[in-house]
């Protein structure tokens, strides 16, 4: 009974210990927040790079170099969703690039608030994203999601954001920011020769 009771504690321990190395870890690169300052307000957002760490790198490396700042937010769906990250303002424009999607993350639609990467189908994201304003459940699995609205002051500022406004500037910020970008490096360097960086 004694040796099935250490090796039961032993089991437990390293399975803790595990636990604690992935939280730990996660922890390393999560924290890392977006400022959305508008013609409307400001938003503040959460953004989940432990979820979708190519998406996050690619977001936080646009608005870092100043791609977003002076775009509109050129689809606006009252009761669904306001979308952005043109530089075209048609809907068709982004940065040169395209990456594969993170879908299958965990994360889905289920609330309003969602951050996530508009697309014209599978692996085909680039600059353009949305914001949610209701649940949109119909998108799990087709669009990543890789960030949410802090609070419903946010989500004030959303609804209040029609077509045509402007994003002035995206402000990146949190511990996690260089652990990520250091991770991605050489995506992020193939997307900055592509954006002329």
């Amino acid at each position: 009974m004694k040796k099935i009771t250490i090796i039961l504690l032993i089991f437990m321990l390293s399975l803790l210990s595990t636990a604690n190395k992935i939280n730990k870890e996660e922890k390393e690169m999560s924290g890392i927040t977006a400022v959305i300052k508008t013609n409307k307000g400001t938003m503040n957002l959460v953004l989940f790079p432990e979820k979708a760490p190519v998406t996050v790198a690619s977001f936080v490396n646009l608005a870092k170099h100043g791609y977003y700042n002076g775009l509109k937010f050129h689809r606006v769906i009252e009761d669904f969703m306001a979308q952005g990250g043109d530089p075209t303002g048609t809907g068709s424009g982004g940065p040169g690039y395209k990456f594969e999607d993170e879908v299958y993350n965990g994360l889905d639609f289920s609330e309003p608030g969602k951050l996530a990467m508009a697309n014209a189908g599978p692996g085909t994201n680039g600059s353009q994203f949305f914001i949610t304003t209701v649940q949109t459940t119909w998108l799990n699995n087709k669009h990543t999601i890789f960030g949410e609205l802090k609070s419903e002051e946010d989500m004030n500022i959303l609804k209040s954001i029609t077509q045509g406004d402007i994003i002035e500037q995206i402000t990146i910020s949190g511990d996690g920011t260089e652990k990520l970008l250091e991770e991605k490096k050489a995506r992020i360097e193939e997307w900055n020769k592509i954006l002329g960086y």
